[in-house]
């Protein structure tokens, strides 16, 4: 995901758990009973639940409030500490219950194999302070928040009082609202946006088959009724299907991944989901999103993060490039590639202009624009359209030779040309998401603003090199 840590903030409310694991090596049986005998070799801590979702979150690049209930024990120290090396988490809005012990799942591990878990937890509704206090945070975070995440794992923090809370003050503010459910059925999450069963959740809730696309769709949509919103399944090997209650459907496959473990896979997949719905990606594009995120999750042993860096290099290994990298292509193949490559989640940029001979403000620009998402595109004006807008002497170069200099820096995917005096006409035919240009201009005077902000997407703005501009080599070339 190309833009760097703008997503967010997001709320992520739910049962917040302390993962530990204990490691070691099998190599007889006890003789005081037929179990095996652990010889122990290291201890781990890591956030589980709802604190993992807020991890994820935060290593992709998010700002993140978490909330949830800890215990005042040393459980709630130990997951703080492991929440510190994720800055972009807020604890203000986690609630400390002297009652009730941190959620804690400790599970012996020999090698990659788990023998047996343990788990601490206190099942009981809190008490009526505690939940006034836990209302106040969910308030408190989602008035902050983008975008809003309810991580249920049926351990008594979303009730139906905090479910309510949270999905009201979304709405009233116009945040999207997620939630991995744990429900038997899902109208307690009635005014959501979006809920994500696996498998085993939309049967119970349906009693309905996803063998195949077809029967995952009319299962979506019989669980998309029972609260009014839309319904992504996670489907394991199968991938993911999409039910958006105007009735589209969307499948994407599973990407091929050796599974060593899939604990936490959920986690990541609805924390990428979550991420990429707050930098401004529609649905269909975030799904894909979460998909690459938790075949890189499952590839991992135990509860495991997976960074910004894994999650765009299992994104490249998933989008065609149709041509290669930095191909100067007509506009109809441009299209095409460009298509394809946002089916298939990436976040196309465009920018455009003559670069007729290349400087280092050139580079920046170009630089920083890739940085805006996972595929740019250069529009480059034609020889033409060049000596129209800057007199019969330009360009220096012609159109070819500034296609393939542009085309050999490494930040740029694609390039075209345009005739026009103006990109706006090759701009509707590509459809970016992201339109750059530099920060000389005011976003209303930027040529395309419209058409990408009305297909979604935005503009942004890139600050000059000082000092730097063609038309000055030109002059001082000639002396």
């Amino acid at each position: 995901m190309g833009s760097e840590g703008l997503a967010g903030p997001i709320a992520v409310i739910g049962d917040v758990m302390v993962d530990r694991y204990i490691v070691g090596s099998v190599n007889r049986i006890s003789p005081e009973a037929p179990v095996p005998v652990l010889v122990h070799g290291n201890e781990r801590i890591v956030p589980g639940g709802a604190a993992n979702v807020a991890a994820n979150a935060a290593a992709l690049g998010a700002r993140v409030v978490l909330v949830g209930l800890v215990g005042a024990d040393a459980e709630a120290a130990q997951l703080a500490g492991t929440l510190a090396a994720y800055p972009g988490i807020d604890l203000s809005c986690l609630v400390a219950d002297g009652e009730r012990p941190t959620i804690t799942k400790t599970r012996v591990m020999s090698g990659r194999q788990q023998i047996v878990r343990i788990d601490a937890e206190t099942l009981a509704p809190p008490a009526e302070e505690t939940v006034a206090r836990l209302l106040a945070a969910v308030e408190a975070a989602v008035a902050a928040s983008t975008v809003v995440v309810l991580s249920d794992y049926a351990k008594g923090v979303l009730s139906d009082a905090v479910i309510a809370a949270a999905v009201s003050a979304a709405n009233a503010k116009g945040v999207p609202v997620i939630v991995d459910p744990k429900r038997r059925t899902f109208e307690a999450y009635r005014g959501a946006t979006l809920v994500t069963p696996n498998r085993q959740e939309l049967a119970a809730a349906t009693g309905l088959p996803d063998t195949t696309d077809a029967e995952a769709a009319i299962a979506a949509e019989a669980a998309g009724r029972q609260f009014g919103g839309d319904v992504l399944v996670t489907r394991a090997e199968k991938g993911m299907t999409l039910w958006r209650r105007d009735g589209r459907v969307s499948h994407v496959p599973a990407q091929a991944r050796e599974v060593f473990d899939v604990s936490g896979a959920g986690d990541t997949a609805l924390a990428a989901l979550a991420v990429s719905l707050a930098s401004g990606h529609s649905l269909e594009t975030s799904m894909h999103f979460a998909n690459a995120a938790a075949a890189v999750a499952v590839g991992k042993i135990g509860t495991a993060v997976v960074t910004r860096a894994e999650l765009n290099a299992a994104l490249d290994a998933s989008v065609p490039t149709g041509a290669e990298p930095g191909a100067l292509l007509d506009p109809d193949r441009a299209a095409t590639v460009i298509a394809s490559w946002q089916a298939a989640g990436a976040r196309v940029v465009f920018t455009n202009g003559c670069f007729d001979l290349v400087h280092p403000g050139h580079v920046s620009l170009l630089e920083a624009a890739a940085r805006e998402g996972d595929r740019l595109v250069v529009a480059l004006n034609t020889d033409a359209s060049v000596r129209r807008l800057k007199g019969e002497s330009r360009p220096v170069q012609d159109e070819a030779a500034r296609a393939r200099v542009i085309g050999a820096l490494r930040c740029v995917d694609l390039v075209v040309l345009f005739e026009e005096d103006t990109p706006l006409q090759i701009i509707t035919a590509l459809g970016p998401d992201v339109l750059v240009k530099g920060a000389d201009y005011r976003e209303d005077q930027v040529v395309g603003a419209e058409v990408v902000k009305a297909r979604g997407g935005r503009v942004a703005l890139i600050p000059l090199v000082e000092g730097r501009s063609t038309t000055a080599l030109v002059k001082k070339a000639r002396g």
